[in-house]
């Protein structure tokens, strides 16, 4: 069976046909995109029939800092598995990453373990709920599916658009904890003083990206700092997206603000499942009067992973390359689209870019860029993750075909026919139920 073919059982045998949300084709290429790969290795994935295809993407939703299959990374895991991946006792490596973990970031002391962002967050939420004494949670950003975030859609079903997605449905998490979680947008301080003002008394916890499409405006985040000290509550930095992308660690250092709990999860590890929760001992300590357990994570091949990914970041300064790639990327955009007259805008953070065309019907010129890249063996999108593996000749190729694709997009958005040039739906960019 091919992606596609194989894509449409799975919708029928997999509620919503995909594990995550961004991979599902629908995001992307609805009814063409390979869907399922066989192989991948560096920045290239080999589809099902054997098509091979440059990744200039998200590649694999920012995991894989180093690329895929990154083969220091792959023998770290390989003599870990061969001397037991996990046994009655606990592994050596959980400690070993925890000292580098405190030691890349001096205001912290403690550190838990997880194996995904979004149960990382939950652990976070959780032992910050616990050592404030107090349940409402001010939030802005993206934070993954759990009960405690969702809990901002009941009675509201538009409250998290802006953060992410709209359209996430709250169905299922528990109606009583309406109004627990309080969304505020990023750079927008009034917003959380708003908050503050309405549910100081019980507001515990202050979560958010410390970066993410932008920097933060001069004195943000040292205000949330200043409030989170204020009202006594625990300040959460959420650095799955963000952590190993600026810095030797969590974005944060750069700014110069520290959380009281920072999480990491995606680059951390390279691709293997891997999650950390570090933070100032008064604040962890609260993990000890509530519950948080779990059997698998104990393993010892995500520890691993991270440790070598982490020490292979430092040693060859990735951050640096992930930076100056991801400026040729906008460099790329921002000329071929100036060359055709083609409105664009380019922005987010260096290593994590973003294009919006501009023009009546956006998603569709997008789909069209993604069609026509297909085509030309690029798996590609309005976003791109860089990568160590991302070379300045990938980024050349890449260039040259953006060049001949822009052009074909504008030519049809002049002509007023972007759908009829698609050979499919134009792709989803809202969370839709699929069955």
């Amino acid at each position: 069976m091919k992606g596609q073919e194989l894509y449409n059982k799975a919708v029928h045998i997999i509620p919503g046909g995909t594990q995550l949300l961004s991979k599902r084709p629908e995001m992307y290429l609805p009814d063409q995109w390979p869907s399922y790969y066989a192989k991948s290795k560096g920045i290239n994935v080999w589809s099902l029939d054997g098509n091979k295809f440059v990744d200039m993407s998200n590649c694999s939703v920012g995991a894989c800092v180093l690329g895929y299959a990154d083969p220091d990374v792959d023998n770290a895991v390989r003599n870990a598995i061969a001397k037991g991946s996990i046994s009655t006792l606990n592994c050596v490596e959980e400690i070993e990453l925890a000292d580098l973990l405190c030691e890349l970031h001096p205001w912290a002391e403690m550190v838990r373990y997880a194996r995904s962002g979004g149960e990382a967050m939950a652990i976070a939420v959780r032992i910050a709920r616990a050592c404030a004494g107090k349940d409402k949670i001010a939030f802005c950003g993206y934070h993954g599916w759990h009960d405690w975030y969702l809990a901002a859609n009941i009675g509201e079903s538009d409250a998290l658009d802006g953060h992410l997605l709209p359209g996430l449905s709250p169905n299922g998490v528990p109606r009583v904890l309406a109004n627990t979680a309080l969304p505020f947008h990023y750079n927008q301080i009034d917003e959380l003083e708003e908050i503050v003002s309405e549910h100081s008394d019980d507001l515990g916890v202050i979560v958010l990206e410390p970066i993410r499409s932008s920097m933060p405006m001069p004195g943000f985040l040292e205000r949330v700092r200043e409030i989170a000290n204020e009202i006594n509550a625990v300040l959460i930095f959420d650095e799955i997206t963000s952590g190993w992308r600026i810095d030797n660690g969590g974005a944060h250092l750069q700014i110069g603000v520290n959380p009281d709990i920072a999480v990491f999860s995606k680059a951390m590890s390279n691709g293997y499942p891997m999650a950390a929760i570090i933070g100032i001992t008064d604040v962890m300590q609260a993990a000890q009067n509530t519950f948080i357990s779990s059997t698998y994570w104990t393993e010892r091949i995500g520890p691993t992973a991270a440790l070598a990914t982490i020490q292979k970041y430092i040693k060859f300064n990735v951050s640096e390359h992930l930076i100056k790639i991801g400026e040729y990327m906008k460099d790329i955009w921002s000329s071929n689209a100036e060359k055709i007259g083609m409105p664009i805008d380019v922005a987010g953070i260096s290593s994590l870019p973003h294009f919006s065309i501009q023009c009546e019907d956006p998603q569709a010129a997008h789909t069209l860029f993604t069609q026509l890249m297909l085509e030309r063996g690029f798996l590609a999108t309005n976003s791109f993750k860089s990568t160590y593996a991302h070379q300045d000749k990938h980024m050349q190729l890449y260039r040259e075909a953006t060049e001949e694709v822009f052009l074909l997009v504008f030519e049809s958005i002049t002509n007023n026919d972007l759908k009829d040039k698609l050979n499919g739906p134009v792709s989803h960019s809202t969370f839709r139920r699929l069955n």
